[in-house]
């Protein structure tokens, strides 16, 4: 049996909740990679919803559940999270939540930077989530970044704070904002490391033992491909890289353990935030999807933008994550539409393009090469097999199939995770 990552073929919120809780069910282990509190996953199981933006998905289930080291970690939003969901009912124990001894810790003036910047950016804004997230990274590369083992030995602790206040106080400076409080910072460390410490250890050990007794392992991307720090729209990207490779230097195990890649695509688009978007729709065709789409951030419950499918763009996804299969989400949204138009191809000035450019002046004037495909009327909401599929809807997903070069493996029909058609089990590959 093989090893599952999921990661988003799009620029996130492409409904990787589902399928991963879908998945989880079959899996003895769940992991997050990378990304932070920033991601935003709904489940809905049975007649309960849980929005999760930390934790990994199988944690309602009680699979086991790892944090891994390339995942930013802001304690706080961990214990409010975790403390939420206990209230709806989940048992969170170290048995069934581990947390990688190395993971970086978004501190509290991460977040206040991320946010001072935005504000001073005027049209040059990123959109970020202001949670730190960016802040947080550029601490872990910078080499100054804290810890969750460092909360074990915070009396110890003070030449690792020469560095990083050294930094964030010049920063702060520049924004007229007074220096950290270095007993304050402290002093709220101590306090939050008995909520955390319990949930830590070295997860790559637990997760290779995993992998020797040929446990099932779901890989759990935040974010989405075209977000990546290196092969997203840059700079309107994320702070990690989001494709698949990060399954393992994310969690401790070699590449070799990841196995199969499942790209979730929703049968359009959608962006949160600001950021270059060929296919969109600002028009009554975008406002007609947003709608059936209930088209609102997760985390920041900002509306999407939302567009036709670009299929170059998923392409491009495929190609540089080697994504395996993909699992079409939200085929429901598009019932009843006359016609659908998908984007095959860029023109830029004099030129076609079958890629996404990487520079941001000829992302902004490239123009989109639409076709266009019957619709169809009749509903697919809740379809489980092919044959409960409009024929207008299946030549669209064998359309796609043919413009990314990547076969469909499921199908999701709502937001219930049995309205699912599998066509090839990624657990089985």
């Amino acid at each position: 049996m093989a090893n599952v990552a999921v990661i988003g073929a799009q620029w996130g919120d492409e409904g990787k909740g589902k399928i991963v809780d879908w998945l989880a069910e079959r899996a003895d282990v769940v992991v997050r990679f990378q990304g932070g509190h920033n991601a935003g996953h709904t489940l809905v199981v049975g007649e309960k919803v849980y929005k999760l933006s930390l934790l990994p998905s199988g944690i309602v289930r009680g699979t086991p559940s790892v944090i891994g080291n390339g995942v930013v970690l802001d304690p706080w939003a961990l214990k409010a999270e975790v403390e939420k969901l206990r209230g709806q009912g989940v048992d969170i124990t170290p048995d069934t939540l581990m947390i990688a001894d190395t993971c970086p810790l978004i501190l509290p003036f991460h977040g206040e930077l991320d946010g001072l910047r935005e504000d001073a950016s005027g049209a040059g804004k990123i959109g970020t989530t202001r949670r730190g997230i960016g802040p947080a990274y550029e601490d872990k590369v910078g080499r100054r970044a804290i810890r969750v083992c460092d909360l074990d030995h915070l009396d110890e602790l003070e030449p690792q704070l020469d560095r990083l206040l050294a930094h964030h106080d010049a920063l702060r400076a520049g924004f007229g904002v007074a220096p950290i409080d270095r007993a304050a910072l402290v002093a709220s460390l101590k306090e939050i490391a008995g909520f955390v410490l319990p949930f830590a250890q070295p997860v790559w050990r637990m997760l290779n033992e995993a992998r020797s007794r040929g446990r099932r392992i779901l890989f759990e991307g935040a974010q989405g491909v075209l977000l990546d720090i290196d092969h997203g729209t840059y700079p309107f990207v994320t702070s990690s890289n989001t494709v698949a490779g990060t399954a393992s230097a994310g969690s401790g195990l070699g590449p070799s353990g990841v196995g199969y890649v499942l790209g979730i695509a929703k049968a359009y688009t959608t962006r949160v935030g600001s950021g270059p978007f060929p296919a969109e729709q600002a028009n009554e065709v975008g406002d007609r999807l947003g709608e059936r789409g209930h088209e609102f951030g997760t985390v920041t419950g900002r509306k999407r933008r939302c567009g036709w499918f670009d299929a170059v763009l998923v392409r491009q996804s495929a190609a540089v994550s080697g994504i395996t299969g993909i699992a079409l989400t939200k085929l429901d949204v598009l019932d009843g539409f006359d016609e659908i138009r998908i984007c095959v191809g860029y023109r830029l000035r004099d030129r076609e393009l079958d890629y996404y450019p990487a520079n941001a002046a000829d992302q902004a004037a490239i123009e989109p090469v639409y076709e266009t495909m019957p619709g169809w009327s009749e509903s697919t909401a809740g379809a489980r097999s092919w044959a409960q599929l409009p024929a207008q809807a299946i030549k669209y997903i064998r359309r796609i199939e043919e413009l990314i070069r990547c076969p469909v493996a499921l199908v999701s029909t709502s937001p219930e995770r049995e309205d699912t058609i599998l066509v090839r089990d990624p657990f089985a590959d």
